[in-house]
């Protein structure tokens, strides 16, 4: 067959005066290579061998096989029956298997034994004005002999009655192993005191409620729809999202790598953009081009009226009280040197302190290791457990009058560990401590509610959440950015200038000189609006199943140690494959047509922490399917058989 033959039926007319004019190169090979496929029919596929070779990527066993227990799996396979996403027939469980599989992943440091980790100090909330650990009470209860997995799809009814029957919630014993997106409130009055706080977190009994997020209803405010203030009122319907028609939004999906369906397991570095803003981008540029706020012509005031919509969507989306809150930066980087060098410089003196964890991204650490250096300040480390989870109680131990920030990540980019936020928002306020959260990791995950939260600061980027590349947020409490003085200056940000005077425009504005990344902004916008779309409860149900799935998988591998084992986990799966350097299987994987990170992932501290420099990160989205986790699982047993693991 020649290349004219392969290109006729190409809806790109202008391809083959390109291959008969462009230099032959890796590039040009790969994108002819992506148009070839692109352009055979379907059923000329069938004749060729184009999948890697399939293993069986998981024992059967219901301790790693369970995917046909999982809720939102099991609903994908009704909504797409001939979807090719693993499923597996339950198997009877037998008690020490129930055992075994309520136990944190094994892997990474020191996991803790299940029957110690019942025991474990439960942190929700018991009381007003708001909680979202109670069960609905139209979900029954399982009884005790149902209740001792933790993990709750291993209770299910059968898959094919799954849409029939009520998901059964767990008994109060097992209610301490908690869902990995919900946070953990616990509610203070103002006076009350570090020490009481703590005991009374201590002391609270364990109850029946669930832990569960989507067993229970969010209050969905008017005008703030995605709200992590929850109150048990009726239960919510989540709506199963059709992931196989959810791709087909996403263009980039369709790339072939290595002749193979491109596997994005990379998404903690960056998520891939929707045709909603593509196109919205593309409008912009369109029609809407122009400077913002300095004229009077149309395409000024389209691009002016663009822009603000997005800050409004922007606030929207997190909880915020007023899009006033809202500021445009380039993303979390820029958002948390912003703070460091105007409230930080403002706040910050010689023998105060400033309170990170052992999990943040350097990002959250280098603008305020700086600000040290400038002021004499310390910085103090909030430690974490062997599973990678910060010790609360060693927080608590370093608040004092000294203290004058805690900045801490919501979601570890290395880890995946959902921290108490909003316990440690609580617990600094109640000693007069402002905190800041890096969300660039948990506001595509989770519901955001920043006004919920009380947070001070809240900060994110675009590019996490399915937004372009260049753009993000800072949230600030209005006291905060009006009292904050100005970073940088020039147009835009003032109302009056003379020789003599500068008079500054108030806040956000004051915070956005020179010309600002309008269309990337607009485009931000457009990729909140598609999540707002899908539900962040459904995305979050989904991916938590999903995460479960793929955790279990990677268990089957032989020498293969999960780096984060925390209880309370978002999507990302950090290992090590002992006989391999990571950038090997890295390299191995791509072979494959499947995207990960290797390498040290900007968290150097937290790494070090479990004594390794470097891990392969699969990262998860809600664009993710089972059968890719099975691709990947099938690539590391393949690498395991030609290395065999000595123990």
């Amino acid at each position: 067959m020649t290349i004219q033959q392969l290109t006729s039926n190409s809806p790109r007319a202008d391809l083959s005066e390109q291959i008969a004019t462009a230099p032959i190169s890796e590039s040009f090979i790969t994108q002819l290579a992506a148009e070839f496929f692109s352009a055979l029919p379907k059923q000329n596929l069938q004749g060729f061998n184009f999948d890697l070779p399939r293993h069986s990527p998981q024992p059967k066993d219901p301790i790693v096989a369970l995917s046909g227990r999982i809720p939102a799996i099991v609903e994908q396979t009704n909504l797409n029956p001939n979807s090719t996403q693993h499923f597996i027939e339950p198997i009877a469980d037998h008690p020490e298997r129930r055992i075994l599989s309520s136990a944190p992943v094994i892997g990474g440091a020191n996991t803790p034994d299940p029957l110690v980790a019942v025991n474990r100090l439960d942190l929700s909330l018991n009381s007003a004005p708001f909680s979202q650990h109670s069960a609905p009470t139209s979900i029954p209860v399982s009884s005790p002999a149902q209740a001792s997995s933790g993990f709750y799809f291993l209770d299910l009814q059968k898959p094919n009655a799954v849409n029939q029957q009520t998901v059964q919630t767990r008994s109060a014993q097992s209610d301490v192993l908690r869902n990995p997106y919900a946070f953990d409130d616990y509610h203070f009055s103002q006076d009350h005191q570090l020490k009481s706080a703590l005991q009374d977190r201590n002391d609270k009994p364990a109850t029946a409620e669930s832990g569960y997020y989507f067993l229970q209803s969010p209050t969905v405010e008017t005008t703030r729809p995605h709200s992590d203030l929850q109150i048990p009122t009726t239960a919510q319907n989540y709506q199963p999202i059709d992931i196989l028609q959810i791709r087909k939004d996403f263009p980039i999906l369709q790339e072939r790598v290595n002749g193979k369906q491109l596997i994005w397991l990379d998404n903690a570095a960056t998520t891939h953009k929707p045709l909603a803003v593509i196109e919205r981008i593309c409008h912009f540029y369109k029609h809407e081009n122009s400077n913002i706020h300095r004229a009077a012509h149309e395409l000024a005031a389209r691009a002016s009226d663009a822009y603000e919509h997005a800050r409004d969507v922007v606030a929207r989306f997190i909880g915020a009280k007023s899009s006033q809150n809202i500021v445009f930066v380039r993303g979390t980087t820029e958002g948390i040197n912003l703070i460091a060098k105007t409230w930080g410089k403002q706040n910050i003196q010689a023998g105060d302190e400033i309170i990170v964890s052992h999990l943040e991204h350097h990002a959250n650490i280098v603008p305020w290791y700086q600000l040290t250096q400038e002021t004499g300040a310390k910085l103090r480390v909030i430690p974490v457990d062997d599973t990678g989870q910060i010790q609360i109680e060693e927080f608590v131990k370093l608040l004092n009058p000294r203290t004058k920030l805690v900045s801490i990540t919501q979601v570890s980019n290395a880890l995946g560990t959902v921290t108490p936020t909003q316990e440690i928002i609580a617990l600094a306020h109640a000693a007069g401590v402002p905190v800041l959260v890096d969300g660039a990791q948990s506001v595509s995950h989770m519901p955001t509610n920043v006004t919920a939260l009380d947070v001070d600061f809240f900060v994110f980027s675009g590019h996490k959440v399915f937004g372009p590349t260049g753009i993000g947020a800072v949230y600030a409490k209005s006291e905060l950015l009006d009292s904050m003085p100005v970073w940088e200056g020039g147009g835009n940000m003032i109302q009056d200038v003379t020789f003599e005077n500068i008079v500054y425009q108030p806040a956000p504005s004051k915070f956005e000189a020179g010309t600002g990344n309008i269309a990337d902004a607009v485009g931000l916008g457009a990729a909140l609006e598609y999540v707002e779309s899908l539900g962040i409860h459904n995305i979050a149900r989904y991916e938590h199943d999903l995460l479960e799935y793929g955790q279990h998988a990677l268990q089957s591998i032989s020498g293969l140690r999960l780096i984060g084992t925390a209880l309370n986990k978002a999507s990302v799966m950090s290992f090590t494959l002992a006989g391999y350097e990571t950038e090997e299987v890295g390299k191995v994987l791509n072979q494959h047509g499947i995207a990960v990170r290797t390498g040290h992932h900007c968290a150097q501290p937290i790494l070090r922490r479990f004594g390794v420099e470097r891990t392969i990160r699969p990262s998860l989205a809600f664009y993710n399917t089972t059968d890719e986790i099975d691709t990947l699982i099938s690539v590391l047993h393949q690498l395991r058989r030609n290395r065999p693991y000595k123990t």
